[in-house]
């Protein structure tokens, strides 16, 4: 059974030693598969797995408050075909499962742009990635460059793709740059003469060239999008009455993971969602209950690698997956 957390932060060395603990003695994992699955020595696993037994948290069962996320993890990775999952206990104040999310988000893109493998990091927007830039801890990369992905808003400053790319690239001592220009275009048509021109051509190029992106997502009631981006001549109303429930950089998809047909999709300037299927990781950090329909449209579009979440989004995803196939048979 899910534990409530009480404070505001994740310990992530003791997430770790119970994602061995389950990997070894629940999955069957060698310590050599455990090490490369999380992307460490063989030796740490070891050393881990005898911490986790002197701290108790590894005895006949796991006891630890993230017992229960490192299940979900392994069912998640399964049932979506996910490279990677990240949850994080709910907190008791439903309102705070943000900063949940973000300390996990957090901890994951530091270990993650330590890595000299990833050379372009690609950021959007929102509370969640802006939130998690704040429990990063430093590293040392000139050699990275981190890009915003989506075009810039008026409003909402502390939570703009230019702002965040900004801050990320300070934390990791990398280079940085924009794509400068409207998240929405005027019209399909002004969209379409925006894409053609050089400089946005080749900005789109440069994101597609990025070994990992992150992104965050929200519903269509009181998201970033609907607050802060939406051309004031498209009403969110008749956006849910088209089947949206929830978008991914700008573009509006329906439960199925379909983008809807309205005009906002065909005003999009940026990266498509098939252009994300193509980036090897694509992470989405997402939590709370009313994102579970746009989460799962998301992974049921296919282009999410790597899942960060709270662990009651993670139940209600496979809740909601599993009554589907029934409702199927």
């Amino acid at each position: 059974m899910s534990r409530y957390i009480k404070i505001g932060q994740i310990d992530p060395d003791e997430q770790l030693l119970v994602r061995l603990a389950w990997a070894c003695e629940v999955e069957g994992l060698t310590q050599s598969d455990a090490a490369e699955r999380f992307g460490i020595t063989r030796l740490r696993v070891n050393k881990a797995l005898s911490e986790a037994k002197r701290r108790g948290i590894l005895r006949i069962s796991i006891e630890s408050i993230y017992r229960a996320a490192a299940d979900l993890e392994w069912q998640l990775e399964r049932r979506f075909g996910l490279k990677g999952v990240c949850v994080v206990p709910s907190p008791e104040d439903a309102e705070t499962v943000t900063t949940l999310v973000s300390a996990g988000l957090g901890a994951y893109l530091g270990k993650l742009l330590a890595d000299t493998r990833i050379t372009t990091f690609g950021m959007s927007w929102g509370n969640t990635l802006n939130l998690a830039t704040r429990y990063m801890q430093p590293v040392n990369r000139p050699d990275l460059e981190i890009v915003s992905i989506m075009g810039g808003v008026a409003r909402g400053s502390d939570v703009n793709g230019y702002e965040i790319t900004t801050r990320l690239a300070d934390i990791c001592n990398a280079e940085h740059s924009f794509f400068t220009a409207p998240l929405f275009a005027g019209s399909a048509e002004s969209r379409r003469i925006i894409m053609e021109q050089d400089v946005i051509a080749s900005m789109i190029a440069r994101i597609r060239e990025c070994e990992a992106v992150a992104l965050a997502t929200g519903d269509l009631t009181s998201s970033l999008l609907v607050k802060d981006a939406l051309p004031r001549d498209i009403d969110p109303a008749e956006l849910r009455a088209r089947g949206g429930v929830g978008d991914i950089i700008g573009h509006v998809l329906n439960a199925e993971g379909e983008l809807i047909d309205h005009e906002v999709n065909r005003r999009v300037i940026g990266i498509s969602l098939d252009d994300l299927a193509r980036i090897d990781n694509v992470i989405l950090a997402a939590g709370g209950l009313h994102k579970v329909p746009v989460i799962l449209a998301a992974l049921r579009r296919g282009f999410v690698d790597t899942l960060v979440t709270d662990e009651n989004t993670a139940q209600k995803l496979l809740e909601t997956a599993d009554a589907r196939i029934a409702e199927t048979t």
